[in-house]
């Protein structure tokens, strides 16, 4: 997989499809958590060609910083290294708010620095828009850290169009990373018009609905007691059952084509245009050759207005995250 795609309009080349660490160190628990393995997707992925690589602070509480800084090691002028900040964690886990002001800017940067065992971060990028700090202050900060040298690219996740525009005039925006699949399509109304207008490129995170469209969960039960997916809305009662449906027709149209089920989802994505970069996550070898076998699938007009009747936008059962979730997207 050695296709590319530019991020925008910043100069940034980076993979067709990336990789989310995420799953590697916390969340999702359908898999037991096996460093050694990870590692061994990382080198894997960047063996195959891809340079993508998407962390963030939160994960783990740092953990994955430290696993993706051991990974890409002996390797790093090969990778495009994205983490964030933004989420604050406690000691134990616990979620405290989210931070934007420019101080916790400066330290989380010098924190993610040492973990990952580099001196400079590729793309960088504010987790959450702290709606009590104004985010020109925010990304006032972020520029500082490109002038030090310290990171090269300016990111956004989850922020809304006027938060994009305020951001930008700051400093350039490289990239806008929110989630983005088949069942979760609201980006289309305001978030892709805005940053093609500006010329900022397109992260989409969980194009694959958390595993939910490649049909691996065919129950509620089929998700371990800890796991993060037992709290969405879209995971439980009646919404499981109603969203089960929309994977039966993805995996009947994936059937046709000869492909599995996450690799049409993922393909759907790709197809949505030339700016747009998903990163898939992955703790498993055979899931991650599953994943970069998408980028090689192509889809007649045809094949795709059948794709978007079967799916339509608005057509998952239940909300994205719990309501508590909910109040920091789209800020």
């Amino acid at each position: 997989m050695n296709a590319q795609r530019p991020l925008g309009k910043s100069g940034l080349n980076v993979s067709a499809i990336g990789l989310g660490c995420m799953g590697m160190s916390e969340f999702y628990r359908d898999q037991a958590m096996d460093d050694a393995e990870s590692i061994r997707v990382i080198h894997r992925y960047v063996e195959l060609g891809g340079n993508f690589i998407d962390t963030a602070d939160m994960y783990g509480v740092g953990r994955n910083e430290v696993l993706v800084g051991k990974a890409i090691a002996d390797r790093r002028d090969r990778v495009v290294l994205a983490t964030k900040f933004g989420n604050v964690r406690g000691p134990n886990g616990e979620f405290l708010g989210v931070r934007g002001d420019a101080e916790y800017v400066r330290s989380c940067c010098e924190a993610s620095l040492e973990r990952l065992a580099v001196d400079c971060i590729d793309l960088y990028y504010q987790h959450r828009v702290d709606p009590d700090v104004p985010v020109e202050e925010t990304v006032g900060a972020m520029a500082e850290l490109v002038t030090a040298g310290k990171v090269r690219f300016l990111g956004l996740s989850e922020a809304a169009p006027g938060t994009i525009r305020r951001a930008a005039a700051v400093h350039p925006i490289a990239a806008l990373q929110s989630e983005y699949s088949l069942w979760s399509r609201e980006p289309e109304d305001e978030i892709l018009p805005t940053v093609r207008e500006l010329g900022i490129g397109f992260v989409a995170y969980s194009p694959l609905g958390r595993g939910f469209l490649t049909g691996r969960f065919q129950r509620f039960e089929d998700l371990p007691a800890d796991d993060y997916r037992r709290t969405s809305p879209r995971f439980q009662g009646e919404n499981f059952a109603r969203n089960l449906e929309l994977v039966e027709r993805i995996r009947g149209m994936a059937s046709n084509r000869g492909c599995s089920a996450g690799q049409l989802a993922l393909a759907w994505v790709l197809a949505r245009g030339e700016d747009i970069v998903p990163i898939p996550g992955t703790k498993r070898m055979n899931y991650l050759e599953e994943n970069l076998g998408a980028a090689e699938i192509r889809f007649t007009p045809e094949e795709l207005a059948e794709i978007n009747a079967a799916v339509p936008a608005g057509a998952a059962a239940g909300a994205r995250y719990p309501e508590a979730s909910l109040r920091f997207t789209n800020g």
